[in-house]
């Protein structure tokens, strides 16, 4: 998932890079939903939709071909022979086969002469010695690194961010690594889409499929993602786009669940909740604060303005469907979807 992420803010920067947007167009495949991946099957979908070029498609692959044989050529004890007699195929699609493994074992030299061969970029740097390092930096490059070095980013995902190759930004930090300052260390992947157990079909409901759920966020983008994913799991979705409208429009509506945001431009989400809150109709029904800012402050309040729950932002579809199902469907026991 972070090598998607990075090729994808490379590669097709337009797009959105949250996990709800791809999890809502993986949703909307269904029975068209390639055997070859979900990467891949993303990658057709917006090429059809217009949403990428197929350069832009080319060049996803090519790269995370490159980004997998590297990571091959790090691991050791592999052959060095191509047996062109044994695939079927010369090119993937529009790319040369042997295009990637020039590219791959560029990079890899690359990587050997800069000294980084027992270093992994999938590894997330963090600082140890935090005074020696502070002693020998300027003070602008001190906090440039204490910002950066959180140990939350692998060397790959710094490079992204800060638009530099890996080996360049690697080897900057070489010599803190040396002397211990600084230390790398493994962290995990972050979480895989949601994956229909069965291609053929799309995303089945969690729960009865006339339950109504509502979305209230002045953010185009969340509610149209938020609806494709609702929606395909069998839901009826409701999406209000001003605070100041969401009262009466949820009266006229009742839906089963709202899902606000708490930053709006005519109101927040705690006003508009505790409206909710005095009003019969919404006294019991289920109420998830959406926000960017997941600080211990923002919970405390959201429990005052008697929020059911609490979603962090950028949104994932699992915990979207998992806040549902644990409101509306408190009994059961098994999702009938399962991360690939």
């Amino acid at each position: 998932m972070r090598r998607w992420r990075r090729n994808l803010a490379i590669h097709c920067p337009r797009l959105p890079t949250h996990r709800l947007g791809w999890q809502a167009d993986l949703a909307s495949v269904g029975s068209a939903t390639s055997t070859i991946g979900w990467e891949y099957t993303l990658l057709n979908l917006w090429v059809a939709r217009q949403r990428i070029t197929p350069e832009q498609a080319a060049n996803m692959v090519f790269s995370t071909l490159i980004d997998l044989l590297f990571d091959v050529l790090q691991a050791g004890s592999i052959s060095k022979q191509i047996r062109h007699d044994a695939l079927d195929i010369t090119q993937v699609g529009c790319i040369q086969v042997e295009d990637v493994i020039t590219k791959t074992q560029w990079r890899w030299q690359r990587w050997q002469d800069a000294r980084l061969a027992d270093y992994s970029p999938h590894k997330a740097p963090i600082i140890k010695q935090p005074d020696a390092l502070q002693e020998q930096c300027s003070p602008q490059f001190y906090q440039m690194l204490v910002q950066r070095l959180n140990g939350q980013q692998t060397l790959y995902d710094l490079a992204t961010q800060m638009q530099r190759d890996v080996v360049e930004v690697t080897a900057l930090l070489l010599p803190f690594m040396q002397l211990g300052w600084v230390e790398l260390i493994n962290i995990p992947d972050l979480p895989a889409l949601i994956y229909p157990r069965h291609t053929s079909k799309t995303l089945p409901p969690v729960f009865p499929p006339k339950a109504l759920i509502a979305c209230v966020d002045d953010s185009a983008l969340v509610r149209n993602t938020m609806e494709t994913l609702l929606t395909s799991a069998g839901y009826q979705f409701l999406g209000i786009e001003s605070a100041l409208r969401a009262i009466s429009v949820l009266l006229a509506r009742k839906p089963d669940l709202i899902f606000l945001d708490l930053v709006m431009p005519d109101a927040n989400g705690y006003e508009v909740c505790e409206q909710l809150r005095k009003l019969s109709s919404f006294r019991q029904t289920p109420i998830v604060i959406l926000t960017g800012n997941d600080g211990y402050s923002n919970r405390l309040r959201a429990s005052f303005a008697k929020a059911s729950g609490f979603l962090s932002k950028p949104l994932n579809a699992e915990t979207v469907l998992g806040e549902i199902r644990k409101h509306l469907e408190p009994n059961a026991t098994n999702l009938s979807i399962t991360a690939r």
